[in-house]
């Protein structure tokens, strides 16, 4: 049998270090494949998402897919971060690309010299309740909890807790978390920083939807920028994720619907799968 295969690489995304940051698959098509070979294939990198790159006819234009080992997800920072890395350094000749997201939604990005700037949508929030064994199984305790809010668009729930040593201290029981919602893709929690360097960190955990922890998360920030934006009183915010790989980010609101985030990436691994 004639094995078909597919150019593949592993990028480390919001960071400038290898095996930091989140790493992404980033798989380039020049043929169509089904969804579910897709899923399967994410499922063999195993990483939080795994991005399918098509080209399009409009120059420097492509369709961008996105796979957890789960399920497809709408938006992906971090994949798209990959992705843009990937394209910038096979076409040094290109400074802009626009991606084109299964929801249609056309995410435009520059190179910056070693930094990428991508041009992300500004989601709200709204106040919600939480039930007290989704907060038990995160291991926060009540007097540490300052806010709930709800995402509609990535079905995120918002937790904002008192202190950033405790979110980076934080070890969820995932088992329990798991059975504590059965409507929701993931749970970010944030902190004002306690790091002159950064204005807010996070955490996000998404074992409904993905792995039981995304190292650092870029989707999270179309509704976290403009969340800690309204608290701070600033447009341009320096973000740091404390997982254990750790990562970051510089964002700004463009205006009430666009959002830029800055960072950079390293390509870690090329080669091919054999499908």
């Amino acid at each position: 049998m004639n094995n078909k295969s597919i150019e593949t690489y592993i990028v480390d995304s919001f960071t400038d270090e290898p095996f930091k940051g989140n790493p992404a698959g980033v798989c380039l098509l020049d043929y169509g494949i089904i969804d579910d070979l897709m899923l399967t294939m994410a499922k063999e990198l195993n990483f939080s998402e795994t991005a399918f790159i098509t080209k399009l006819e409009n120059n420097n234009s492509y369709s961008i897919r996105f796979f957890s080992p789960k399920m497809e997800i709408p938006l992906c920072g971090h994949a798209t971060l990959a992705s843009s890395k990937v394209l910038f350094d096979k076409n040094p000749e290109i400074d802009e690309l626009h991606f084109v997201t299964i929801h249609n939604l056309d995410l435009m990005v520059k190179r910056d010299g070693d930094d990428i700037n991508m041009e992300f949508p500004v989601y709200e929030t709204k106040p919600t309740e939480i039930p007290l064994k989704l907060i038990e199984a995160l291991g926060i305790s009540t007097t540490a909890l300052t806010n709930s809010e709800y995402n509609d668009e990535t079905k995120i729930i918002l937790l904002e807790i008192d202190n950033s040593q405790t979110l980076s201290d934080l070890q969820p029981n995932f088992e329990a978390l798991i059975h504590s919602h059965d409507a929701i893709n993931g749970v970010l929690v944030t902190a004002l920083s306690n790091k002159n360097d950064y204005d807010f960190e996070s955490r996000y955990f998404w074992p409904w939807s993905g792995t039981n922890e995304d190292p650092v998360t870029g989707g999270t920030h179309t509704f976290l920028a403009k969340y800690w934006s309204k608290r701070l009183n600033k447009m341009k915010m320096r973000s740091f994720q404390c997982s254990d790989r750790t990562g970051s980010m510089t964002v700004e609101l463009i205006n009430d619907q666009k959002l830029n985030i800055q960072s950079t990436a390293r390509i870690v691994f090329e080669g091919k799968l054999r499908v």
